[in-house]
């Protein structure tokens, strides 16, 4: 016996000839027959049920057709994302599609008032051709919508009403918000005010920080994160901020796409990470106790990775695509700043050469060109005796500023900034016992000359654990220590020489922004006389030194 097949899907719109020949019954063994008795009966079988064929009689063809053709319409404008409705003169909603009737009513009433205030402008236009009205509707509840009002036109070119696509626009809105907030941001950090151009180097670093985070905050949301800045010379990242991730900072993190954590990948790599679940991540190290997600990506300065920007959350799967390019974004303006304030820092030192070197070139092609305009002038004038003595007097003053260009082009930038030669002993320094401690060899060793040449007697080693070692052997009147050396931190070398000699004068010295452990926050709130950021000027650091020795600020 063959298997028995699922009878086909007949609808059957009852008519009097259909009843009358039967037809009806010849179908029923054949197929599944449902027979319904009106029009609309039959578009609404339709709407909730797939059928194979449809029987009607001719004179209900016609309009089963275009009623089927309706009913398709109105099926596709009821399943596209947009809303789409039919408004009159008055603003009365004529009809709407499914996902227009689920809008909150707010919309729906604001919609109305919209659509009637464009019937009244399409009716003032009275243009067949005109193709509608745009409008941006905000209802008030955060939503925002884009609307494009079209005329309803009969056969005659009357108004008779207005249809309306409505496109919720909200998330885009809220995008371009965010990345106008982000533009504001970061035209905040790169601001050159008098808070930033006039303080100090730690001054200006506070600054810098404190705009940081409450941009983070502010503007991402992002309320656990951490800036780390690449040492070029070590290889090393090394913390500059941290807000609530207390774990950063705890161990050595290298650019390197193995074994450092998350954020030494970012900046081997240059390649942003978005980590959904730390719990199942084997790159993640712990910034913060809890956390479940997080999201790191490069600070970047002209196409070359120079910090990471790392941040956490206690949720997880708390980052997406679109936080990854705010964070993006953002960290750029944060490598600008900090770019700018490492120049701010960095670039006085050499400033000077630079300028006069460029001053000296411009110049001596001109004062070449007096001195010998006016020696032909001496020549021409010979019996004119004070015109002479004037004219002599000029190729004098020409000739010694030719002189002192050249020497000021000449003269060493430096680590200091500044030239070091021979120099009398300088009365508050002269036999005082003095501690330098730093690992860069120029640094440890300009420092040691400038203060010899003023008459103290210099000690220097170059690692935390040999300082420490002459702190407790020796008494000190000044320690001079870099923060970051190995064996030990610049806290630590400090801690050691204030436990060995309380009275002992302590300055720090620091790279730009670099201050591990928060080494001269603690050191501060412990004595500490300075913090001096390289590159320093002689001058600078003569003054921190008084300032040291006499106790008293330095000016």
């Amino acid at each position: 016996m063959p298997p028995k097949t699922e009878l086909r899907k007949l609808l059957v719109l009852h008519g009097p000839t259909l009843e009358a020949q039967g037809i009806v019954d010849l179908f029923r063994p054949h197929f599944q027959v449902r027979v319904v008795q009106e029009l609309d009966e039959a578009l609404e079988a339709m709407r909730q049920t797939s059928f194979d064929a449809v029987l009607a009689e001719t004179a209900d063809f016609l309009p089963l057709e275009r009623g089927t053709v309706t009913q398709q319409a109105s099926v596709i404008l009821d399943t596209i994302g947009d809303g789409v409705c039919i408004v009159g003169p008055g603003g009365e909603l004529v009809w709407a599609n499914r996902r227009l009737k689920e809008a909150p009513a707010a919309v729906l009433d604001a919609l109305r008032g919209l659509c009637a205030k464009a019937y009244e402008e399409l009716a003032i236009a009275n243009k067949t051709t005109d193709p509608g009205k745009r409008f941006s509707l905000i209802p008030g509840d955060g939503s925002y919508y884009e609307v494009i009002c079209s005329p309803v036109r009969d056969r005659n070119g009357l108004l008779r009403q207005v249809a309306a696509v409505v496109v919720n626009a909200t998330g885009h809105r809220r995008q371009q918000l965010k990345l106008n907030a982000i533009d504001r941001a970061g035209r905040e950090l790169v601001r050159l005010d008098d808070e930033v151009t006039r303080g100090d180097a730690s001054r200006r670093l506070g600054v810098l920080e404190e705009r940081i985070i409450r941009c983070s905050r502010e503007v991402l949301n992002f309320q656990h994160f951490a800036v780390m800045v690449l040492n070029a010379r070590t290889n090393e990242l090394e913390p500059i901020f941290k807000q609530g991730l207390p774990e950063v900072g705890t161990r050595q993190l290298f650019a390197s796409p193995e074994g450092n954590g998350i954020s030494g990948y970012v900046a081997a790599t240059g390649r942003s990470y978005v980590c959904p679940d730390v719990r199942n991540d084997h790159r993640y190290l712990m910034g913060m106790e809890g956390a479940r997600s997080s999201l790191t990506v490069p600070l970047r300065l002209h196409d070359k990775v120079v910090g990471v920007l790392n941040v956490e959350s206690d949720q997880v799967g708390a980052f997406g695509e679109e936080d990854r390019q705010f964070a993006e974004m953002f960290g750029n303006h944060v490598a600008l700043a900090l770019n700018i304030l490492n120049l701010l820092v960095v670039e006085r030192h050499n400033v000077h050469t630079q300028v006069s070197g460029s001053i000296a070139a411009e110049l001596s092609g001109p004062i070449n060109d007096i001195l010998t305009e006016a020696t032909g002038l001496m020549e021409d004038y010979l019996g004119f005796d004070d015109l002479r003595t004037r004219l002599s007097a000029i190729i004098d003053s020409a000739g010694k500023a030719g002189v002192t260009l050249h020497q000021l082009a000449q003269s060493p930038g430096g680590i200091l900034g500044g030239q070091i030669g021979p120099t009398d002993p300088d009365p508050l320094l002269s036999g005082k016992r003095v501690l330098v401690a730093d690992d860069e060899d120029l640094i440890r060793q300009t420092l040691h000359d400038v203060l010899m040449q003023r008459g103290c007697n210099v000690d220097a080693v170059a690692d935390g654990t040999s300082a420490r070692e002459m702190v407790a052997r020796n008494r000190y009147d000044l320690v001079i220590s870099d923060i970051k050396m190995p064996g030990a931190t610049g806290y630590e070398v400090f801690a050691a020489a204030k436990a060995a000699h309380p009275a002992t004068a302590v300055i720090l010295i620091t790279g730009f922004g670099y201050d591990p452990h928060h080494s001269i926050v603690r050191a501060n709130e412990e004595g500490l006389s300075a913090v001096l950021m390289k590159p320093f000027k002689v001058k600078q650091l003569l003054d921190e030194c008084h300032a040291a020795l006499s106790g008293k600020p330095a000016s």
